[in-house]
């Protein structure tokens, strides 16, 4: 039985500093290094929250124009090396943007998903707990050792006040965000009550 719930998608983040921290190419190799599976897990090959998803190395909390490339394009080495599965694809229809990616095997419950000034979806997770600090502030410590992020930049066409978030089986992301009705359509639409007049 497949169980889906919408998640509520929040317009800001309220800590959004702890995203502030850069994860290096040469800090994301000790990490990966260390050979915890759970590691392996969030930021392996495949994942959305991988510094290699797009083939060169991006720091996940940098904000990404994912809808400018085709997922074809971006994401065929990944679907053509051997043993590596793709857990992610986008697509747009005529009305929406869509994102669909499995989340990690670990902080499925605390997925959260946040908008940020209109211009970039951001979607996060903790893997790990925190232990207790007296400062609280995420830039004493390096975010990807206790959680995950993506950061993808909105196209201009989005409508980030009606982005709907879906979780099914608390394992299987999609986002749908809505595009804005093209400004064409009011046009034609006063241009036909003037020819209906003459």
């Amino acid at each position: 039985m497949t169980s889906c719930r919408q998640l509520e998608v929040r317009s800001e983040d309220q800590t959004p500093q702890k995203w502030c921290v850069p994860l290096t190419e040469d800090v994301f190799g000790k990490l990966m290094s260390k050979g915890s599976p759970t590691v392996q897990t969030v930021f392996g090959d495949g994942s959305l929250f991988s510094p290699w998803l797009f083939g060169k190395f991006f720091d996940p909390s940098d904000a990404f124009p994912l809808w400018d490339f085709e997922s074809d394009v971006l994401l065929s080495k990944l679907r053509s090396s051997s043993g590596t599965q793709s857990t992610v694809d986008w697509l747009q229809t005529g009305s929406d943007y869509v994102l669909k990616a499995d989340l990690p095997g670990v902080g499925k419950g605390s997925v959260q998903v946040f908008v940020e000034h209109g211009k970039v979806v951001v979607i996060t997770g903790l893997w790990k707990q925190l232990k207790e600090s007296k400062t609280k502030d995420w830039r004493t410590g390096h975010w990807w050792e206790h959680g995950y992020v993506r950061r993808l930049e909105l196209p201009e066409n989005a409508d980030w006040r009606k982005i709907e978030a879906y979780l099914s089986n608390d394992v299987f992301l999609e986002i749908k965000i809505p595009k804005k009705p093209l400004e064409c359509d009011n046009a034609q639409g006063s241009a036909g009550e003037i020819e209906e007049t003459e």
